[in-house]
């Protein structure tokens, strides 16, 4: 075992670069049954891994790149994980389609995801299903489909440890992340109100903290405030006067400030706003005219 794994019980967290922070996530293995889950951590750790262990399948949580960034590594095993979230592993013309990325930012995106992130098309070979309950040599998993983040986010509920793997909902402050073309702000607060439920002990997420031994029941509220900050934050914007999508998305609602690369990282901002502006044009708070959206004066 390498320095940068923890032990939890029967699983082994394998603890990403930068805390785990993006463009990179905890990897979790199984020795018992040999699974391997969200191959995003440390490439090292993870060459070390195929060296000296007998890993013998993948499975992914999401089809996002911080968690298959090594997945290159085990191309000849069997790969596991949801129907919904397969499509944009097989080609990147269908993964730019499923992040709304135009043309203009294909040049910017295809070295990023071939040379950073090692893509290569993958068709899964086995896909889980909510409600699957699957043997891990003695271990039982639960298969939790909690959409929001992508439309086929998997949780997996360890049942004899009372572990749950919460994968991208993973109550950091930053707060959920639904910047994607199928992210759906109200599924995320299902998922989170499902996964609530469920009768574990120790949560392990995918980035920074990693491992939850003790979960306040108030953690969770704070993860899903962080939604109506953004929108409280958005409609004082918009008290000040109407603004364009550009506008808006130069104020860094959700970033807080640029980042490189810039136009990346500009993409994810201005999703996150229109799934708020969306929001709240349903909800009759605001209006959209002249290309610009606006505080009705009535809602």
């Amino acid at each position: 075992m390498n320095e940068i794994a923890l032990e939890v019980g029967p699983l082994r967290l394998i603890r990403g670069e930068n805390k785990g922070r993006y463009p990179f996530c905890h990897s979790l293995y199984i020795p018992e049954a040999g699974l391997l889950i969200d191959p995003g951590s440390s490439r090292k750790s993870l060459e070390i891994l195929r060296k000296t262990e007998n890993v013998r399948m993948v499975w992914l949580s999401h089809w996002h790149e911080d968690h298959w960034g090594h997945l290159d590594l085990f191309d000849d095993l069997p790969l596991a994980m949801s129907r919904i979230d397969a499509p944009p592993l097989a080609d990147l013309a269908t993964f730019f389609q499923w992040y709304g990325i135009g043309e203009r930012l294909y040049d910017v995106w295809r070295p990023i995801l071939e040379t950073q992130f090692h893509f290569r098309s993958r068709t899964p070979d086995r896909f889980l299903e909510d409600g699957d309950i699957i043997d891990l040599a003695g271990l039982t998993v639960e298969v939790i489909h909690s959409p929001g983040h992508t439309p086929g986010h998997l949780c997996f509920f360890f049942k004899e440890i009372e572990t749950l793997f919460l994968g991208d909902i993973d109550l950091t402050q930053f707060g959920p992340w639904y910047g994607d073309r199928d992210s759906d702000i109200e599924a995320i607060v299902e998922s989170v109100q499902r996964l609530r439920d469920v009768p574990a002990r120790q949560w392990i997420c995918s980035h920074e903290t990693g491992v939850h031994h003790s979960l306040p029941g108030e953690l969770w509220d704070i993860y899903l405030s962080v939604i109506q900050r953004r929108e409280s934050t958005l409609c004082d914007y918009l008290k000040l006067g109407p603004r364009t999508l550009d506008e808006i998305t130069d104020q860094w609602i959700v970033y807080g400030k640029a980042r490189k690369p810039e136009d990346i990282y500009a993409l994810g901002e201005r999703n996150h706003m229109e799934k708020h502006l969306n929001r709240l044009i349903q909800a009759g708070v605001v209006g959209f005219e002249n290309h610009r959206y606006h505080i009705r004066k009535n809602p």
